[in-house]
């Protein structure tokens, strides 16, 4: 399965998030105001903003599928962290929006004891977006598809948020109504924490950072290449999904251009077969002799 495959398969787990948070946001946001459930409210506010997010992964997934051009030499695969990063200023936005009007709430003195059956809903929606997440996270480790991954943490999330919300609302029922505004304020600081993790990770991989860790592992797998003496340099980017690197490797400067070039084509192929990495640019240098320019 080559890479644009791979993304057009992950499509499907983002239109079943969409299609899911839909379906769950009305149902959250008729009860909660209908059972007078602050924290179920706030929660279908969050799911609300599921769909935004899973929109946007969505488009970043079609955009990314688009193939290499003159502008775009290494193609459009960063359109799945711009969307992301889109995606985060948005629940960020709804997550501030919630604190704000829950608070405002406790200050009034509102206390509303909410619906039994509003927990019933809140359960069986955390319950549904577990389902939701087991299928994604497979979906995308199958395909390795990061920005799939990424939406499927955001469904475990939101499966322990409908929970947190059913436990303040069994509270309220037992004489604690505070747990409900409680638990509203816990959604709302999820969201802005969520929101901000996804836009860590947008940022980080729109300016070219890398885990140092990962990139330790890709050295150590260049450097036991048979005919590598060792590495000069090696840098690494994420691309979308995909990784691109770039690695300046010393050789025995007895080797004949044939025999470095095998010796690139082997580095290639084990990237490719154990870290999944297809795109690697292997530049050859003799060991032991000072490289120069010609002034």
């Amino acid at each position: 399965m080559d890479q644009y495959e791979a993304i057009k398969r992950g499509e499907k787990g983002a239109w079943i998030s969409i299609g899911a948070y839909i379906l769950l946001s009305g149902l959250k946001l008729a009860a909660g105001y209908g059972f007078a459930s602050a924290a179920l409210v706030a929660d279908g506010f969050n799911n609300l903003t599921d769909i935004v997010a899973s929109t946007a992964v969505l488009i970043g997934l079609r955009i990314s599928q688009k193939p290499p051009d003159e502008d775009h030499p290494y193609g459009h695969f960063r359109a799945e962290t711009i969307a992301a990063l889109v995606a985060s200023f948005i629940m960020a936005t709804v997550g501030i929006q919630v604190l704000i009007s829950t608070v405002k709430s406790l200050f009034a003195g509102e206390r509303h004891v909410p619906g039994l059956f509003s927990a019933w809903i809140a359960l069986g929606a955390g319950a549904a977006m577990l389902l939701v997440y087991v299928y994604n996270k497979r979906l995308a480790k199958k395909i390795n598809n990061q920005a799939l991954l990424a939406a499927a943490k955001d469904n475990l999330s939101d499966a322990l948020v409908s929970a947190g919300a059913a436990a303040g609302i069994i509270g309220a029922r037992l004489g604690l109504p505070w747990l409900d505004p409680v638990a509203a304020l816990a959604v709302g600081a999820i969201i802005c924490k969520t929101a901000y993790e996804i836009f860590y990770t947008a940022t980080y991989a729109l300016t070219d950072g890398f885990n140092e860790k990962e990139l330790y592992t890709l050295r150590g797998t260049i450097e036991s290449t048979t005919g590598v003496e060792s590495i000069k340099d090696i840098k690494a980017r994420v691309h979308g999904s995909n990784v691109l690197i770039d690695v300046v490797v010393l050789v025995d400067p007895a080797l004949s251009l044939v025999e470095s070039h095998r010796i690139s084509d082997e580095i290639e192929r084990r990237m490719e077969h154990k870290h999944n990495i297809m795109s690697v640019h292997v530049h050859v240098e003799p060991q032991g002799v000072e490289s120069y320019k010609e002034l």
